[in-house]
């Protein structure tokens, strides 16, 4: 009997930290592979480019058309609008969403820059000004792209958030942060107008649902690491030290090995972004957009000016140009610089924070050091080709009960999935029992097992969303995420 009693309080315990997860974040969808110029077939462990984004899966991108106008994500939990409309203004964006009624819902929101993010595929593509594939599933959300016929570059799709920086852009320009899913890259743009002082208009995609996504919830665990349970990723504290190109940056952390654990990563785009702390900033807080229990290595910039901030590699791609697969995305945790010709056509050539701390930018993934720094793009970026890393790993604690990983011993397919689950189990394991539960401990549905090596799972009935899926064996119990479509 006390025996029974310890494994309910396991339970328990495991699906109380479970539940803590409030900011799952969507996998970025990659699925290619790429050294610096081409797409490569899978690299083997210990190969080089091996821990790229299309390494890891997480949670794969699943949404369900509510038939209504609205789409809802089944990961994050948010529900959207599948239009946006025309561009508007800011203040027109506010009134929009207090006085909507779409599905039958009045509590529609202009979303954060980490909801807004969470949409976000980098399987998308563009040659410049043009735009070529999209940054957003196309098969749920409509994106259109700017509208050439009145000067607008294809580009041109911005989509803004309700995340204002904390600081100012340009020559003291109030910026709203968005992201851009024609050209995949998220910046600060201006409010208002430097010409005029009138309102800017870009295009809004309202949401409702979740009102948790995007706050962390960071745990220092005293060994140099910081544990997220809002995400149920582990950091390392500190960064690196250094700078690396995007393969090195990739060998650094498939080979270190921190606090006993091996299972180090480059994060993927939206696991980085996760991190920043848009209520920070260089200008505002004498700080990185990052949350203080986190270090950043100082840098000097390009003018020589100390006490700077410097890019983080993440494990993405950002494809662009007439040489796609030649550049990978990066955070900036401090200003995101280049050099502006300001005023336009005056000569007076200033290095300035154009973009906000906590922009997501790209870089060539290699190059001779001695080119870089160099600039690029309309806003003359900063180009350093050579980045700091911040790796990342899983925390077991959401995900296993009593410390039992039955890896790949147990194999659940399809996920996400309609209808059916199926799970394999290996012959040496002795199951008990399978229980699913929602992300709030809820239990849904209970499988007893007498030892079956295959088993069936029915979620025809489920509501569509982000499940747990316990299973208990004579070795201990295990828990996976699962989604029903």
């Amino acid at each position: 009997m006390k025996s029974s009693t310890v494994t309910i309080l396991c339970i328990a315990c495991a699906l109380a930290s479970y539940s803590q997860i409030t900011y799952p974040i969507v996998d970025t969808d990659v699925s290619d592979f790429y050294n610096n110029s081409t797409i490569i077939s899978t690299p083997s462990i210990g190969s080089p480019f091996y821990g790229q984004d299309a390494t890891y899966n997480g949670n794969q991108p699943s949404y369900t058309n509510n038939g209504d106008g609205t789409v809802t994500d089944n990961v994050t939990g948010l529900t959207w609008l599948k239009s946006m409309g025309g561009k508007i203004s800011y203040h027109d964006a506010v009134i929009k969403a207090d006085t909507m009624t779409s599905g039958g819902h009045t509590d529609w929101r202009i979303p954060t820059i980490k909801e807004l993010y969470s949409l976000a595929l980098f399987t998308g593509r563009c040659f410049g000004d043009l735009a070529v594939d999209k940054f957003i599933d196309t098969t749920y959300f409509d994106q259109p792209i700017g509208d050439v016929t009145i000067g607008e570059r294809e580009i041109d799709g911005q989509v803004w958030s309700n995340t204002h920086y904390v600081s100012h852009i340009m020559l003291g320009d109030t910026a709203i942060f968005g992201y851009n899913f024609i050209d995949g890259r998220l910046k600060g743009y201006p409010k208002y107008s430097p010409m005029n002082g009138t309102p800017n208009k870009f295009y809004f995609r309202m949401v409702r649902g979740n009102t948790s996504y995007g706050t962390n919830s960071f745990i220092d665990n005293g060994d140099g690491t910081i544990t997220d349970n809002a995400t149920g990723l582990m950091w390392q504290q500190s960064d690196n030290g250094t700078t690396y190109n995007w393969e090195n940056a990739l060998s650094y952390a498939e080979n270190l090995t921190l606090t006993d654990h091996s299972d180090w990563r480059l994060p993927n785009a939206k696991e980085l972004q996760s991190i920043v702390d848009y209520t920070r900033s260089p200008g505002a807080t004498s700080s990185p957009a990052i949350d203080p229990l986190f270090y950043c290595t100082p840098i000097t910039d390009p003018n020589g000016n100390s006490g700077q901030y410097g890019y983080y590699w993440s494990s993405s791609p950002l494809q662009d140009g007439p040489n796609p697969y030649s550049d990978a995305v990066y955070f900036c945790f401090g200003k995101a610089q280049g050099l502006m010709e300001l005023p336009p056509n005056s000569g007076n050539l200033q290095l300035l924070d154009v973009h906000g701390a906590g922009a997501q930018r790209n870089d060539p993934k290699t190059g001779d050091p001695a080119d870089f720094p160099n600039y690029f793009g309309p806003q003359g970026d900063v180009r350093y080709a050579y980045n700091f890393i911040r790796c990342v790993r899983n925390t077991s604690t959401p995900t296993s009960i009593k410390g039992t990983d039955l890896g790949e011993r147990i194999r659940i397919y399809p996920n996400p999935a309609a209808s059916c689950f199926r799970v394999d189990i290996s012959p040496e394991i002795e199951l008990t029992e399978l229980e699913l539960s929602d992300l709030q401990g809820k239990l849904v549905q209970s499988i007893h097992a007498s030892n079956e090596k295959e088993i069936l799972i029915d979620v025809s009935t489920v509501k569509s969303g982000t499940y747990l899926l316990t299973i208990h064996s004579t070795e201990g119990s295990d828990s996976r995420t699962i989604i029903v479509k």
